[in-house]
């Protein structure tokens, strides 16, 4: 296989990709917004579908879960889709870099849009590192306080009661009514966001995301890196321009940082032949190609077990969802 031919359709790819994915994520969010509907207004006709995959908006809870099994055993029977998602992105983030931050998150392709608008509408800024560095570590210190929270003081006991808890039962809902119906705060904060992330880049996944600090931080010890030959090297920096991770590549020979998103995204705008490529440990050099297809087919083998296991659609029936959703304003966190 030619690598150089199949680097430059890795930009198009990971479009395709990511395209994908949020496309899907959109469909499962109006399927949900008419099941919600359906549980809130106590309608008598035949429910609709409840999209399982909605779940992935639930990392909290999906963290709550992988504890609980891992002491218990137990799977979650309530938004099991949601601990199966969240299983297969620590496990891309593990072997295949954060592949899921790079080429299936819908969150960081909408992200990497609003870059390229800012881009496009030159109103991009770049952030000294005197600012950019202690802006980085809010990420961490969020996934700090979750992990302190729920691996570190949560006993089994806790866990069991969230599980079964009339708040976890309706999480998702929560989750969607939050955005349908923000507090003025809560709206402004949303506001704000977006408005800066067409001007900061990549706003939300390099500064604030905890789920992409835990990818990252599992990414150190993948197999897959970017390897940078000095000797070719010639210092033209395209590679560094074109990083949503904007990893400073020519500083370095092995691309080991816990913010590479393995998009791959460097290896078709160098102008020297084979001086930055995918390698494996031993230095061998793998085709580009390689690590999307393992990343997609990772996430999808881990849905299809699901699926097949019987770990994928919740165990609740619709009418006990129903009469759980007809209580959401009452219904606090525990």
């Amino acid at each position: 296989m030619n690598f150089s031919f199949t680097s430059k359709y890795i930009v198009g790819l990971r479009l395709i990709s990511q395209s994908l994915f949020a496309s899907f994520c959109l469909v499962i969010g109006w399927q949900f917004y008419q099941f919600y509907l359906w549980a809130t207004t106590a309608a008598d006709r035949v429910a609709p579908l409840r999209p399982p995959a909605v779940e992935a908006f639930l990392p909290l809870g999906a963290l709550v879960s992988l504890k609980r099994l891992v002491l218990s055993g137990e799977y979650d029977t309530i938004h099991p889709a949601g601990l199966t998602i969240f299983l297969a992105a620590l496990f891309l983030g593990l072997f295949l870099r954060k592949g899921f931050c790079g080429w299936i998150c819908p969150v960081g392709f909408t992200s990497n849009l609003a870059e390229k608008i800012g881009r496009k509408l030159h109103i991009l800024v770049t952030i000294p590192s005197w600012i950019d560095l202690p802006l980085l570590s809010l990420k961490y210190l969020l996934l700090a306080t979750f992990s302190w929270l729920i691996l570190w003081k949560m006993n089994l006991a806790e866990l069991s009661s969230f599980h079964f808890s009339s708040y976890n039962m309706i999480a998702d809902a929560k989750m969607l009514h939050f955005f349908l119906e923000p507090s003025l705060l809560a709206g402004s904060i949303m506001l704000l966001l977006m408005a800066l992330s067409f001007v900061v880049k990549n706003l939300w996944c390099r500064y604030l995301c905890p789920y992409g600090a835990l990818l990252g931080l599992l990414a150190i010890f993948s197999p897959f890196q970017v390897r940078r030959d000095r000797y070719l090297c010639i210092d033209c920096k395209r590679c560094e321009a074109v990083c949503p991770a904007s990893i400073e590549i020519t500083a370095r020979q092995t691309v080991r940082n816990c913010e590479c998103i393995g998009c791959l995204e460097c290896l078709p705008v160098c102008p020297r032949k084979k001086c930055l490529t995918l390698s494996l440990p031993g230095r061998i050099t793998a085709p580009p190609l390689l690590l999307p297809t393992l990343i997609v087919g990772s996430f999808l083998l881990f849905w299809l077990v699901a699926r097949l296991s019987g770990h994928w659609q919740s165990q609740i029936p619709n009418e006990t969802f129903q009469h759980y959703y007809q209580q959401l304003q009452s219904i606090g966190h525990p």
